[in-house]
């Protein structure tokens, strides 16, 4: 009788200390922050996006650290700021001006613990997937907590294009079928991970899938294509309507890119099946799914493939289209169907996850980041600045420059011409107006704030280029 009451009292204590939860991460490359339907576009269409907007919460006012790929990623995966990482350009650029830019490492430092390296050292599995333009060898996602890599390299895109094969470094895909589509592939690996993991069912799992779209070059299937150059020629702009400038580019003002709408659609679809297979296993309420962006749309160069609007510039600038991007939250503990109007940052990504799964916060290392867990308790978040640096010039016409937002006010400061504008983002989300010299006293303050951090973080400068001619 008394062992079988212990027994039963060991069955309720373990029906009360449910394991972790699973955790999805899912970063598109250069998807803008209105290339979703439910963030507001009306040409691309996101039916399962729009799903996990509608059964999650959707941060409106969602960054990543940097306007390019390396420097935001390297903040996802470690809480971190790229200025105070020395990763502030994606690893490989070299470009020069009137100033050489700040130098830079062109890996993840292996000193810094990992979100795959905190959840491994809890009993996850650990499984990348695609693009990871962190480092080569040595520096790679083995390297960094991952246990499985598939498809990861120092590449930062396909070069060899979409279609299979596909000859990424380190990656053998001389089985897989002429001619798939590289984002297909990745999703079926993905969901292949997740079923090992469902079937053998004794550690939680982190399945990292990184998105190779909708970066360049610009390729999509052409069943998904097709029905947008319909869609296109519907719309009829004239050049007038659908081209604009920013600085000395040439700036996409509306969304009608067959082939990127296509890409879009196939990381939709991707993200479909990933939440498909997660219903069908069973695993859909104990995992947390995260959807975002590694920097904003590409429109001012490489294609100019999509547009922003009303935010202004793109991918390669800190005008807010190069920083805005789509984040969206779901799983236990996140209020279906919500809008988050606190500002949130790719840095907040490793602190949220760590209190979601019931961890150990690690401040020394998640130190720019802040856990979004009580916005989905229905507390705001403390009062912060956002800071940004990108003390480089971009491939898209941005030029070294520095940013901070703090309430709904946003300085800009251009090492080139020592040039600071300042914009009210709750009037003037498009930052048209530049207020500085209108309250002088404002552009004083944040700037000071600004420095501050820049000293805090250590953060380097461009320097004068003596071998510069104009």
């Amino acid at each position: 009788m008394l062992h079988a009451l212990a027994l039963a009292c060991l069955a309720v204590a373990q029906e009360g200390q449910r394991r972790p939860p699973n955790v999805v991460v899912l970063v598109a490359d250069d998807l803008g922050w209105r290339d979703l339907g439910c963030t507001g576009s009306s040409f691309y269409h996101t039916p399962n996006l729009d799903r996990l907007a509608r059964e999650g919460t959707r941060f409106e006012t969602a960054y990543a650290a940097a306007p390019v790929c390396s420097p935001s990623r390297a903040a996802l995966m470690t809480g971190k700021a790229p200025a105070r990482l020395d990763t502030t350009d994606w690893f490989g650029a070299s470009r020069k001006g009137a100033l050489l830019p700040a130098p830079y490492v062109n890996h993840l430092p292996l000193e810094e613990v990992t979100l795959a390296e905190a959840l491994r050292e809890a009993g996850y599995e650990t499984a990348f997937l695609g693009k990871w333009h962190l480092g080569g060898d040595g520096f790679l996602p083995q390297d960094q907590g991952f246990q499985q890599n598939i498809g990861g390299c120092e590449w930062g895109a396909p070069h060899k294009g979409y279609f299979a094969p596909w000859s990424l470094p380190g990656y053998d895909d001389s089985e897989v079928p002429k001619g798939t589509h590289l984002t297909q592939h990745l999703t079926d690996r993905a969901v292949g991970f997740i079923e090992a993991q469902a079937s053998a069912g004794d550690a939680p799992f982190l399945c990292w899938l990184s998105y190779y779209v909708v970066h360049t070059p610009l390729q999509a299937p052409e069943e998904l294509r097709a029905p947008y150059e319909a869609a296109r020629a519907a719309l009829a702009y004239t050049d007038a309507e659908r081209w604009g400038t920013e600085g000395a580019r040439k700036a996409r003002l509306v969304q009608d890119h067959a082939t990127y709408a296509g890409m879009v659609a196939a990381l939709d679809q991707s993200v479909g099946r990933v939440l498909d297979a997660l219903d069908r296993l069973g695993l859909a309420e104990d995992t947390i799914v995260v959807f975002t962006s590694d920097n904003g749309g590409l429109s001012t160069s490489e294609g100019h493939p999509t547009s922003n609007l009303p935010a202004r510039a793109g991918k390669g600038w800190l005008y807010e289209g190069g920083l805005r991007v789509p984040m969206i939250w779901r799983g236990p503990g996140v209020p279906a169907g919500a809008r988050a109007l606190d500002p949130a940052i790719g840095m907040d990504v490793y602190p949220t996850l760590l209190e979601l799964c019931g961890l150990a916060a690690r401040p020394s290392q998640h130190v720019d980041g802040a856990s979004l867990a009580p916005v989905f308790a229905g507390a705001p978040l403390a009062p912060r600045a956002l800071h940004f640096h990108y003390p480089h010039y971009g491939n898209q016409g941005g030029a070294p420059s520095t940013a901070v937002r703090v309430g709904d006010q946003k300085l800009v400061h251009w090492y080139e011409d020592g040039r600071t504008e300042l914009f009210d983002l709750a009037r003037d989300f498009g930052e048209a107006i530049d207020l500085a010299a209108l309250l002088p006293e404002r552009a004083v303050a944040l700037a000071r704030v600004h420095d501050t951090w820049l000293h805090e973080v250590a953060a380097k400068l461009p320097v004068p280029n003596p071998e510069f001619k104009p």
